[in-house]
């Protein structure tokens, strides 16, 4: 099964990754955030525990920091927390992936009789046209992978999907069958597919999982579905919508008709940079969810490079999160214990109250890297509003609100930096309570903010300088009173 073609191609992005990696300025580098060695990341791919370590493989282009040929990038962890790079385990080299404008799309993996088994999209130009295909990788070692000698595993179906729109399949096992979902489009409408397999290399199209109706966007990427306790889950990510982004659906899956009944729809994240979520399960029984925090892919928008390409290297992960599933099928999320690790020197606030006279600074380890559980009592709360400045200097400030009008959470970016703008909302049933918990991670390029028992979370990223270290607490109309605050330091390698 080995590849020369393919072989050639893998050492020839790992010599150039291997001749500019750079970590650019230390203090500005994320430090608990997953990140490319150097050029370009998007989705989170083909999570796994496999011997013991989590795999994590990503889109990746290692030749620039913009997006291009796709490769799939490799790194492992004992932890979550740490990562150690691997070689490139997929790089565009047939006649099915080879195209300078697609390569190695997104997709998954599964373990099978002690090998790897990566299922990707093949994305390919054929007569000016683009064509994407369904393929299969394998290794026996964990590292070095070799395309199986039949690709396309799955070719497009005309009356389900176009061409171009055919992409990211997800793998799982239950009994005697493998299932694969896949993205799709017809018609300017999204579409999960459902496939089913006896044997990993011959699959047969089974179902359209589900579909949209128009109001939901024209292409459903990245999709996911996993089962919890008897709900099942659907998730996916969301093109050519205003209102959503990433939208999870709960209801109920029946493995002998494939019909799955919706009940519930909400959004994985509000923030607005978290992207092609994928979520696997490890050896603790944990589902684990990672995402993309894509603000660096809005470069277009803005007409300038994001503030990372200089030192090399564009794109970041999420924390990882757990997910839980409650009996009305509402989606909850919390950072992964392996966080706690990190923290080091902390500051503690208790019964404070915040008046709307003065904000109170608040210390924070260096200022950059850091985490804040905050509990503020509502039953006496006078204020319109009450948050933090987070990374602030005398010209830029990130907030982080809440507003008790309106019972939103708010993440304001309109001053963070010269290159972040936008106002994100979301509501939060805690503010309708008698008191709210802020869970805030911050890190040198981002803020991620849990609340309402992990069922509202936050992801945005901030591009500030180094020199914008100040944290505050404050209030507005009046004055809430903070029961108890503990702010951390995270201590990472770099600290």
């Amino acid at each position: 099964m080995t590849n020369n073609k393919h072989q050639s191609a893998v050492e020839k992005a790992n010599k150039v990754i291997a001749e500019t990696k750079r970590m650019g300025a230390y203090m500005l580098k994320p430090r608990y955030h997953f990140v490319p060695p150097t050029g370009w990341l998007n989705d989170p791919n083909g999570l796994i525990q496999y011997n013991g370590e989590y795999h994590l493989f990503y889109q990746y282009n290692p030749y620039a920091t913009t997006w291009a040929t796709m490769h799939w990038g490799h790194a492992v962890s004992k932890d979550l927390i740490n990562w150690h790079d691997l070689p490139v385990a997929l790089a565009p080299s047939e006649t099915y992936d080879d195209y300078e404008r697609g390569g190695c799309f997104s997709g998954s993996t599964v373990e099978y009789d002690g090998s790897l088994y990566i299922f990707y999209t093949g994305t390919a130009l054929h007569d000016n046209r683009v064509v994407q295909t369904q393929n299969l990788a394998i290794s026996d070692d964990g590292v070095t992978f070799s395309k199986y000698c039949n690709n396309p595993i799955i070719e497009y179906s005309g009356s389900e999907a176009n061409s171009e729109d055919f992409r990211d399949p997800k793998v799982w096992k239950h009994e005697n069958y493998w299932y694969m979902v896949v993205a799709s489009c017809k018609d300017n409408v999204g579409k999960v597919l459902l496939y089913r397999s006896e044997n990993l290399t011959d699959w047969e199209f089974w179902k359209v999982l589900a579909e949209g109706n128009g109001d939901l966007g024209y292409m459903w990427e990245c999709p996911d579905f996993f089962e919890f306790d008897g709900i099942y889950v659907l998730t996916f990510s969301v093109m050519g919508s205003q209102r959503h982004k990433n939208v999870y659906v709960t209801g109920s899956f029946d493995y002998d008709t494939g019909n799955f009944k919706s009940n519930y729809m909400g959004d994985l994240d509000f923030g607005g940079d978290f992207y092609a979520p994928q979520s696997f399960c490890d050896e603790r029984g944990r589902r684990i969810m990672i995402g993309w925090a894509d603000r660096c892919a809005l470069k277009h928008e803005f007409d300038k490079d994001a503030p990372t390409s200089e030192a090399g290297w564009c794109g970041s992960m999420s924390i990882p999160r757990t997910v839980n599933v409650s009996t009305d099928g509402k989606l909850s999320f919390k950072p992964v214990d392996e966080l706690n690790l990190l923290r080091g020197n902390c500051t503690q606030i208790h019964n404070k109250m915040i008046d709307e006279s003065e904000a109170l600074p608040i210390h924070a380890g260096n200022g950059i890297n850091y985490e804040i559980i905050a509990t503020f009592d509502l039953k006496k709360c006078t204020a319109s509003a009450f948050g933090f400045m987070l990374r602030c200097s005398e010209k830029y400030k990130t907030i982080v609100e809440c507003d008790v009008i309106k019972s939103d959470l708010v993440i304001d970016r309109n001053q963070s930096d010269d290159f972040s703008q936008g106002i994100r909302h979301c509501k939060l049933e805690s503010l309708q309570k008698e008191s709210v918990t802020l869970h805030i991670y911050v890190d040198s390029y981002s803020v991620e903010v849990f609340t309402d028992e992990g069922r509202a979370v936050m992801s945005c990223d901030i591009f500030p300088s180094e020199v914008c270290r100040e944290l505050y607490i404050y209030s507005k109309n009046g004055s809430v009173k903070c029961d108890h605050l503990t702010a951390w330091s995270l201590n990472t390698e770099f600290n």
